[in-house]
């Protein structure tokens, strides 16, 4: 992270395209709309959240536009305002199921590259821009809300861009690691599209590990790879239940290893690489029986009955 931001996230539209539903409360992959935009912003200093206060997945701010559902300047205008003086701001709508971090680096990144710049905006697959996909510098956005109070008298149901057209932006495309940063979900044939997205095979994976460490509190990245790859080992070469229980065990010792002062990401390497290493042993043991196995019965009985130190008997002493 190269600059301190902080970050206004609204939440509070009607959602009538919903017809009238609590959109930041839909879940996607067994999480909240607003959950999931929270997690992509997580590095921000403060987050103030614009609309009704509910549980969410970390510590927030909440405020309000007065009059509630007034528009996004107005909503925009009282995060900001909750926040006092923030020098870079990112400003998210709370409907963003695919947005995740890289994409807000990406953003500040450019508007770090470029000191004359006021702001960065994401600009989707199509060309539109999205400036509820942003990040403003603190000064040049009071400059706008200041002069649109003067020109006004308020900020009701003014639309973004008679905010954010005075502004000196940086339009920064989609990439190609989060392309769908800027799908956001008005209909109910939106959620239905995320919902079966992040099923996908190429993403499911992904998407179930974010979820469960976002359940569990842990913010740890391991290489799943090797964690597959220990599960695949231990089905094969042991049983398919062995799979399961040993990722689990595993991530137990790396608990533990970690408690003892190593670094967790490491302690999970190093866990993983003993137990792929013992599921390959026991693979090849089995191999190894099964070898012995097929070369039929007559070296294994022919010890049958003899005692250490005595030739084996043979047909003579059996017809004697």
């Amino acid at each position: 992270m190269t600059t301190a931001f902080d970050a206004v996230v609204l939440a509070g539209g009607a959602a009538r395209r919903l017809g009238g539903a609590d959109k930041p409360g839909v879940r996607v992959g067994g999480r909240t709309l607003l959950d999931r935009v929270l997690t992509a912003c997580a590095g921000a200093h403060r987050t103030v959240v614009v609309g009704a206060p509910r549980p969410t997945v970390r510590p927030v701010g909440w405020t309000r536009e007065e009059p509630t559902g007034t528009g996004p300047v107005a909503a925009l205008a009282a995060g900001a305002t909750a926040l006092g003086d923030p020098g870079t701001l990112l400003v998210l709508s709370a409907d963003l199921p695919f947005l995740g971090e890289r994409t807000v680096l990406r953003l500040l990144a450019a508007l770090d590259a470029d000191p004359g710049a006021e702001g960065a905006l994401l600009v989707d697959g199509d060309g539109r821009e999205q400036p509820l996909v942003a990040v403003y510098r603190g000064a040049a956005l009071r400059r706008e809300l200041d002069g649109l109070r003067r020109a006004r008298g308020e900020l009701d149901h003014l639309p973004l861009r008679s905010l954010v057209g005075g502004l000196r932006l940086v339009r920064v495309p989609s990439g190609a690691e989060e392309p769908a940063a800027s799908f956001d979900c008005d209909t109910w044939e939106d959620i239905a599209t995320a919902r079966a997205r992040i099923r996908d095979h190429g993403s499911v994976l992904d998407e179930w590990i974010t979820a469960v460490k976002t359940e569990l509190g842990i913010d740890l990245d391991v290489d799943t790879g090797v964690l597959l790859d220990l599960a695949r080992d231990a089905a094969h070469g042991v049983a398919r239940p062995a799979a399961p229980l040993t990722t689990f065990l595993v991530g137990y010792a790396a608990a533990r290893a970690a408690q003892g002062g190593a670094a967790p990401a490491e302690a999970v390497a190093e866990a993983s690489r003993r137990a792929a290493a013992l599921a390959l042993r026991w693979e090849a043991e089995a191999a190894e029986q099964a070898g012995h196995a097929g070369q039929g019965g007559t070296t294994a009985r022919a010890g049958e009955g003899e005692q250490a130190g005595q030739p084996p008997r043979d047909a003579t002493d059996e017809a004697g």
